[in-house]
């Protein structure tokens, strides 16, 4: 039985009948905990749907759809591997595996915590919006039991070189419930702008984050904001991780404290979007700075575990000061409670077990994009050496960061970078512009079966078996994106792709029957009025594609 679902559940039964939901449908709990669940799930539905569902109580008369905390049958599908951004176990406090029953009588949704309920009422409220016609929808009797590959499953979103406001942030964060993520990685910092506050270093936001790309308008999250995001994704069950990235990508910083850069003078922009200039690991003023910034942002995360510090493309740094680098900073974090993320470059630092290395040059790859025409034509030609001496030693990143006993979070160029131009046409001929204007030329364009057709262990080297890997993560960069609209072109199909990829159980996965599944979801990005990329190579069910 196949059942309008990404990702795909772990198993699916098939029974006899069906089930009506519509106006008036009763919403019941069986323990108060549940209550707020049961409201976000009532205005899901009333959104994506118009369909009017009511909060009720047991002894209300009318079809009802029950929810409880129940282990029932839950057992039979395997603990969810890897590491929860939230610090969680996920044989716990954390377990998102769920049960869902649907019958000719009514629906029953139960997990082990209220994250398990939450996550099956996604798959409900998905079956209800793909079958909605005229505010009533015909459910097929079946029984689902599902939960999570992996325990991280996330998106890292580049809200430096474009500023995208909190109602953008919150339209990224729902559409990663929706798609059952739970991690939105914030990139908050980079050589354009510097988004979010530290009270004690005011020139950061006054003057770091007065830009962005080019002439796009700055702004960074305030105290206040910040905290706002950081509870909304929390009700959707989703974990915010911040990301401070150094001692690279800093020229946000020196613009705002030239003390800090580069005696020599060499930092600053050397083509649009990228610059040179570190960080110096040997002088004082650097570590009280960095401790400023970790003091000022860890609070702002009570939900997070963990710290990204960046450690990427630090060009022209050498070795032994980048390691000097790193370690300090993990050394930092782990002083204040927490736990350190870099991305792989780290893994040339001496870290521990307790990191985690996110793995994102595909070497396999490093050669054709080094002798792209477009990299050569943005980089200038003695900047190329450099990086093509920094991305030479990626491929012993993940033998050490693995020998070391940490954990990747597999987020390759090659499947995972959401910035790369859409391979497909459009079924909307109107959207052929932006798709030649949006993605970053240095990379292939990829289509979406690309995406779904590989395995995160199979296709890591160096990776054989789902221990090593703390989860699956893509990655959104905004060198090409300008607005809300050509982010959600570039998110939208993808980002179920990489629900696939990080939480269904199937290491193959059937394009034909994706392709199905994924033309279903559409109609609750119509509902919620997203800009999707109409890709020609799925049916979408629809006289006339209009994808926002």
């Amino acid at each position: 039985m196949t059942l309008s679902l990404v990702p795909a559940p772990a198993r699916i039964l098939a029974h006899e009948g069906s089930l009506e939901i519509g106006d008036g449908t009763h919403v019941v709990v069986e323990s108060n905990e549940l209550t707020a669940t049961a409201r976000r799930f009532i205005d899901d539905v009333r959104i994506d749907t118009g369909i009017a569902l009511e909060l009720a109580s047991p002894s209300d008369s009318g079809t009802p759809v029950v929810l409880a905390l129940d282990t029932a049958e839950l057992d039979s599908v395997a603990a969810a591997g890897g590491v929860r951004a939230d610090g969680r176990s996920v044989a716990d406090a954390a377990d998102e595996r769920h049960g869902i029953s649907i019958t000719p009588e009514g629906v029953r949704v139960w997990g082990a915590t209220a994250e398990g309920v939450h996550r099956g009422l996604t798959s409900l409220r998905q079956l209800i919006a793909a079958a909605s016609r005229d505010r009533l929808a015909a459910l097929p009797a079946a029984e689902i039991l599902d939960g999570p590959r992996f325990a991280w499953r996330g998106l890292s979103f580049d809200v430096a070189r474009t500023f995208h406001g909190p109602e953008t942030v919150r339209r990224v964060i729902d559409m990663c419930s929706l798609h059952k993520l739970n991690v939105l990685h914030l990139h908050l910092t980079d050589d354009q702008g510097w988004r979010i506050e530290v009270p004690s270093r005011p020139a950061l936001t006054a003057i770091g984050g007065a830009g962005a790309l080019g002439d796009r308008p700055g702004g960074y999250y305030t105290l206040a904001e910040m905290a706002e995001l950081v509870e909304y994704a929390a009700a959707r069950f989703v974990t915010l991780v911040p990301e401070i990235d150094m001692p690279g990508h800093t020229g946000a910083i020196f613009r705002a404290y030239p003390e800090l850069a580069p005696a020599d003078g060499r930092a600053g922009e050397v083509a649009p979007g990228l610059a040179i200039g570190t960080l110096d690991p040997e002088r004082p003023e650097t570590w009280a700075f960095v401790e400023d910034v970790l003091d000022a942002v860890i609070p702002q995360f009570p939900q997070s575990a963990y710290v990204h510090v960046g450690g990427d493309e630090a060009f022209g740094m050498a070795d032994e000061a980048h390691a000097a680098f790193v370690e300090r900073a993990v050394a930092l974090v782990r002083a204040r409670g927490r736990r350190a993320l870099g991305w792989q470059e780290t893994a040339r630092a001496a870290i521990g077990a307790d990191e985690i290395v996110q793995y994102w040059i595909d070497s396999r790859e490093t050669s054709a994009m080094m002798d792209n025409e477009a990299l050569k034509t943005m980089v200038p030609s003695e900047l190329l050496p450099l990086i093509v001496e920094t991305m030479a030693k990626a491929e012993h990143d993940v033998p050490r960061a693995l020998a070391t006993g940490a954990k990747l979070l597999i987020s390759p160029t090659s499947r995972l970078y959401f910035d790369r131009p859409h391979a497909e046409d459009s079924a909307d001929p109107a959207q052929e512009e932006m798709r030649a204007r949006v993605g970053l030329p240095v990379y292939p364009p990829m289509s979406l079966r690309h995406g779904v057709e590989w395995d995160p262990v199979d296709d890591t080297p160096g990776v054989s078996s789902d221990d090593q890997i703390a989860g699956v993560e893509a990655a959104i960069w905004c060198e090409t994106i300008a607005n809300r609209d050509e982010l959600e072109f570039m998110l939208l199909p993808r980002i179920g792709g990489l629900a696939e990829k990080s939480w269904a159980r199937r290491a193959v996965t059937e394009w034909n029957d994706y392709a199905e599944r994924i033309a279903a979801q559409a109609t609750i990005w119509d509902a919620r009025g997203w800009t999707w990329f109409a890709a020609d190579t799925v049916d979408w069910a629809a006289d006339e594609v209009t994808a926002g």
